[in-house]
């Protein structure tokens, strides 16, 4: 699906196009989601672009995720989605800023995506140019990353909590803790964490290849918010990679406290096999 975005009087507003038809000349966004093959040619032909295939964009060579050719800007960075489920994934998503516009090409509907667009349709004043909206999309992506580590976050303390608080003075533990669940909540913090900092480490690249270009839509205002932007995913990798170091402990403490668990067991038995030892005995004799 190709969806054409156009810049009026109060924002961004997507523009009505029949399939097959040409872009709009006006559009400074040609965001392509899930496209087929004959709508990548139908788009490279009119707009005179490369757009990479899902085999070019997996590829992790910086040569071939990151390039300037015949004053065209190619980036691909590899972000988390389906942050809202049991399991995350890693997929790619491709920048491509052209003198007029920007185009990008995706195969998964993200939220911060749903998110600028709503925000663009209210505030003209952060997407007056492909370039400008290049930078919102690349702040929605780093919001939503700073939301996921903060819920890691929230979720590391809560298994904390539960691992280490004692019951209340005088009173007995009247649950056995699931150690089974307790690790089964870490894994999949560690695993969010990991894909967490692969994003931020390609967003990384992405926004050092950026800052060093001489592209023309690169104004003083949106080489501004970039630098913001550097200073932001910067911060969150050091907060997520005390997180990575969190979940390792809480992994530790959680299987010693398993280990600990099974020597009371074990000492049970000892106790009883100690007590029953001389009738054993005696039937012996």
């Amino acid at each position: 699906m190709i969806s054409s975005f156009l810049l009026d009087a109060t924002g961004l507003h997507r523009g009505e196009f029949a399939p097959g038809t040409p872009v709009p000349d006006g559009s400074i966004w040609v965001d392509l989601l899930e496209p087929s093959a004959d709508e990548e040619q139908r788009l490279e032909s009119q707009l005179g672009i490369d757009v990479p295939t899902p085999e070019e964009m997996r590829e992790i060579e910086t040569s071939n995720r990151l390039y300037e050719e015949a004053g065209v800007l190619y980036m691909t960075a590899t972000v988390v989605t389906k942050l809202d489920t049991e399991r995350p994934e890693s997929s790619q998503i491709t920048f491509i800023l052209t003198p007029n516009r920007l185009i990008t090409n995706r195969y998964v509907d993200l939220l911060p995506f749903r998110r600028y667009i709503a925000y663009a349709e209210r505030h003209r004043s952060s997407c007056t140019s492909a370039a400008a909206v290049l930078a919102g999309l690349l702040e929605a992506m780093v919001n939503r990353i700073a939301d996921v580590l903060e819920r890691i976050g929230g979720d590391i303390d809560a298994v904390s909590a539960e691992v280490f608080t004692p019951p209340p003075r005088g009173q007995r533990r009247r649950h056995t803790r699931d150690y089974r669940l307790i690790l089964e909540r870490v894994g999949r913090n560690g695993d969010l964490t990991s894909k967490a900092r692969e994003t931020l480490a390609s967003l990384t690249r992405l926004l050092a290849f950026l800052q060093q270009s001489n592209h023309p839509l690169l104004t003083p205002e949106v080489r501004s918010r970039l630098k913001s932007l550097v200073r932001d995913v910067t911060q969150m990798s050091d907060h997520a990679a005390f997180l990575a170091n969190k979940v390792q402990f809480m992994l530790e403490a959680t299987l010693g406290m398993i280990n600990i668990d099974q020597n009371n067991i074990l000492k049970i038995f000892s106790v009883a096999t100690v007590v029953l030892l001389p009738p054993s005995v005696i039937g012996a004799i």
